[in-house]
């Protein structure tokens, strides 16, 4: 990198932490051209081994730079920091110049899961601090999950082949080119009978808008039909919002919830016509509610849905809750997550990977663990990560937004659930993040996700560049 700086112009200093004899293989042929450039800059390298050397003048103009390159430490470091190293480290978080980090910051566990804590001698964490970090090839865990960087991860492409690619801990990060099969262009002779009927059971008096934004967006994400079965007093609601989803009526409670009269013949066949359903959007917690909920998964439909009030409906029997032959996604957010496996929302949050893993293996189901970086878990222990979405999508409604998208999706492949799955994740966090651009975070809305889906759409289609950018 120096020497591509110097050819490229810019004025360069370089500041080695150890004996040029100790270099080796490839890092003796760079340094070698990187001295031959630096010499018709009349500049040497400052060479340090101790971190006294550090103290010295010439070091303080190498870290008074415009831009620094932290390129001590990569992936293949494992803590602690050596004091040299520290003290480098220390000297570059103490500059206000911009850091681009090479591979990782230095000082960073490539496995961590987690933000590293602070140094509990110094008080000062051995690790660099990053604007930007540029990586290669795939991202470690830490680049994903640790918080690295305020900043964009560049993923650079070096030639590596995708099927040398593997991750010991069974993880997949999203990326445009994972989607490309489902985003194939429609066959000329399609009709709307080709990409699915989604039926959304939900709503309730005062919750009209959840089942009808979830009935919504399955049309958004491609089905070709969408239905929401609701309340008899809460359909003309749903069917004001949107002239495109049809309405079926069902019997209900004194509360304006769904009734377990609504059970009989007639759901039967209305279930059977059905590429998929989705059931929980605003359905609430009445009991016989809840009771309706667990029969109608008890009831074996091929594929469903699960999100919000559906999954409270098991909470202390989710026993009942299995995927065994058939496809089941379950949506849930840490605290419905909690309710399902007896956990505190903070076991949840500090074990997010293996919840996930463990309850989609136990399960036999899909599980959608909501939150920043969305877990997309299958049964066989594989879990796809998330990169895209913002805090500003933590805002009622978003959940039914996303359970109508991942229906939509599955309608029109429900031979690759799973992937269907992650897609419905990423253009959801894709469409946060063109709304959060135009919008703001403080001001996004729900809806603002349905507005935003089409151009989503069309940046993960023409997604052309084998490089990838991991925002923080």
């Amino acid at each position: 990198m120096a020497r591509k700086l110097v050819e490229a112009g810019r004025a360069v200093r370089v500041l080695l932490l150890a004996d040029p004899a100790e270099l080796r293989g490839d890092a003796t042929a760079m340094f070698q051209s990187m001295v031959q450039s630096l010499h018709s800059s009349n500049v040497t390298p400052l060479i340090a081994r101790e971190a006294s050397a550090l103290d010295s003048s010439e070091a303080a103009e190498i870290f008074a730079a415009d831009v620094i390159v932290d390129a001590i430490l990569g992936t293949g470091f494992r803590p602690p920091v050596s004091p040299l190293y520290a003290a480098a480290i220390a000297k570059m978080n103490s500059t206000s110049a911009p850091i681009v980090a090479v591979d990782i910051p230095s000082g960073a566990d490539a496995d961590a899961m987690r933000p590293s804590a602070s140094d509990s001698h110094s008080g000062v964490r051995d690790q660099a601090r990053a604007d930007a970090i540029v990586t290669f090839t795939a991202p470690r865990p830490a680049h994903v999950f640790a918080e690295l960087t305020s900043g964009p991860t560049l993923i650079a492409p070096i030639g590596s082949p995708p099927e040398t690619i593997v991750s010991e801990f069974g993880l997949h990060l999203s990326t445009p080119n994972d989607f490309a099969p489902l985003l194939a262009p429609r066959a000329r002779e399609g009709n709307k009978g080709s990409y699915g009927h989604v039926l959304v059971i939900g709503g309730s008096l005062g919750k009209a808008g959840a089942a009808a934004m979830a009935g919504f967006a399955a049309l958004r994400a491609g089905a070709g039909l969408s239905a929401v079965a609701t309340p008899l007093s809460v359909l003309p609601t749903i069917a004001s919002f949107h002239p495109e989803v049809m309405t079926e009526p069902l019997a209900e409670t004194k509360d304006g919830t769904i009734s377990l009269r609504a059970l009989g013949p007639g759901l039967d066949e209305l279930l059977e016509q059905k590429t998929l359903i989705a059931i929980g959007p605003g359905i609430s917690r009445n009991s016989e509610t809840a009771e309706f909920v667990r029969a109608i998964v008890k009831r074996g439909v091929k594929s469903i849905v699960v999100d919000a009030d559906g999954l409270n409906a098991f909470e202390g029997s989710a026993g009942q809750l299995n995927g065994r032959g058939r496809t089941v996604i379950i949506t849930p957010h840490p605290g419905e997550m909690s309710r399902l496996t007896d956990m505190s929302i903070a076991e949840i949050q500090a074990n997010r990977l293996e919840v996930a893993r463990n309850f989609a293996r136990e399960h036999e189901l899909i599980v959608v663990l909501k939150g920043h970086r969305t877990l997309i878990a299958a049964p066989d222990g594989t879990v796809w990560v998330n990169p895209t979405g913002n805090p500003g999508m933590a805002t009622g409604g978003t959940g039914d937004i996303l359970t109508g998208m991942v229906a939509g999706l599955i309608a029109q492949h429900p031979q690759h659930a799973l992937e269907a799955a992650a897609l419905a994740v990423y253009l959801h966090g894709l469409a946060g993040d063109l709304a959060s651009e135009s919008v703001g975070e403080n001001s996004l809305v729900a809806t603002d996700l349905v507005r935003f889906l089409p151009q989503a759409f069309a940046e993960v289609r023409n997604r052309k560049s084998e490089e990838f950018r991991l925002h923080a």
